[in-house]
């Protein structure tokens, strides 16, 4: 018999990464070659200390049985002590820190707790897909604000509607940013802090790539005045320490708040695998030491990157930071024409701008996830297909 979707999953579009995955599976089923620069997933391996930290604590019985929904108190008590050396702020483990199953799961239910129908939740485009999908499911409306490269990428707050503001419950911010690369400092944080405050909003701000940047350090919102008041934090090891397929991160901020998501995640999960937890506290313990070798990495695959496409006479962005090229495509051609000619003609996969959002429409964005010599092939042969239009 046929079944219908719920209307929510009809409100949905394609996940640009798994419709991706597709058209690349058929590709590479017909016999071609195939260069994904596409999906933030790293090629760099997680420590191999990292990896004897999971294998000893699997050993362990005691690891065996149901974790705690909030995340172990070692865990969130080094997560704590990490966000204090990296940004300067203390936290209560106990009551302002929860583990997460990867930020993306903290993103994806963070507004069951807090959103209600009718309720507008605002999020910057282009941006992470889960951040319009959270909404969805949550119930609410979700309004895009448009980053444009001529606003560096920032959010123009003071573009919003008041009939939008009126309505609005929840704000999500990206800094880094995915996936121009922009950044953020002092002066959009405060002032979004103060909007906030003005207007009744929780700020949710997604630190995913707070550890990828090549210049001055990046910040978190909460290091500024009355960010605890009104603000969560969601960080990420997926990027941070090359864990993607370990599935933890942790969420940080207003106490109210992390409360509510614990609530949801109580009659959602049953927390991270404790044995997974303990590596994710070697990770954290490590700092430093294993995310600098990263940085220098990727920062040596940006630059080869974007000095391609500015030969090529393209205009990638630089925000120093992240590990992806959001460049503007030539001449008004679509995001995805262009995506499905990089495939079929070059056999390499990058994302179209339009997954991103409307906002995104006339870029694309390259992910520096792959090994050198495969991101020099992928270059040349951008190149050669941009040469031949």
């Amino acid at each position: 018999m046929p079944f219908k979707y719920a209307q929510r999953l009809e409100m949905l579009p394609k996940y640009l990464f798994a419709e991706l995955d597709r058209i690349k599976s058929e590709q590479i089923a017909a016999g071609k070659d195939i260069i994904d620069l596409g999906v933030g997933d790293p090629d760099l391996p997680t420590s191999a200390e990292v990896v004897e930290a999971l294998q000893s604590s699997a050993q362990d019985p005691a690891n065996h049985i149901y974790p705690s929904y909030s995340g172990m108190d070692r865990f969130r008590e080094v997560a704590a002590e990490w966000f204090y050396k990296r940004f300067g702020v203390k936290l209560d483990y106990k009551k302002q820190v929860l583990s997460l199953i990867g930020s993306k799961e903290g993103i994806a239910h963070f507004p069951m707790a807090f959103v209600n129908p009718g309720d507008v939740v605002l999020y910057t485009e282009p941006g992470y897909p889960v951040y319009f999908a959270s909404t969805i499911f949550a119930g609410g409306t979700a309004y895009p604000l448009p980053l444009t490269r001529e606003n560096n990428f920032i959010p123009s707050l003071e573009s919003i509607p008041e009939q939008i503001l009126q309505k609005a419950k929840m704000l999500f911010i990206n800094y880094p940013n995915n996936p121009t690369s922009a950044t953020a400092g002092e002066a959009f944080f405060k002032k979004v802090i103060a909007f906030a405050k003005k207007h009744n909003i929780i700020i949710a701000h997604d630190a995913a790539y707070s550890e990828i940047y090549f210049g001055e350090k990046t910040h978190s919102i909460l290091e500024y005045p009355g960010a605890l008041d009104v603000a969560i934090e969601f960080h990420s090891l997926s990027k941070t320490f090359s864990m993607t397929g370990w599935r933890i991160g942790f969420t940080c901020g207003n106490e109210e708040l992390i409360a509510g998501i614990g609530k949801i995640k109580t009659n959602i999960d049953s927390g991270v695998f404790q044995a997974v937890q303990w590596a994710g506290i070697k990770a954290l313990t490590l700092g430093d030491a294993l995310t600098e070798p990263l940085r220098k990495i990727y920062k040596k695959r940006v630059h080869m990157v974007t000095s391609a496409l500015s030969a090529a006479g393209l205009d990638p962005f630089n925000g120093n930071s992240t590990f992806y090229i959001w460049t503007k495509l030539p001449n008004n051609i679509d995001s995805m024409s262009f995506t499905m000619k990089l495939i079929q003609q070059a056999g390499i996969v990058v994302s179209p701008g339009i997954g991103f959002g409307k906002s995104g429409e006339g870029y694309f964005r390259i992910s520096v996830t792959n090994k050198d010599e495969l991101i020099q092939q992928a270059c040349e042969k951008i190149t050669k297909v941009l040469t031949i239009g």
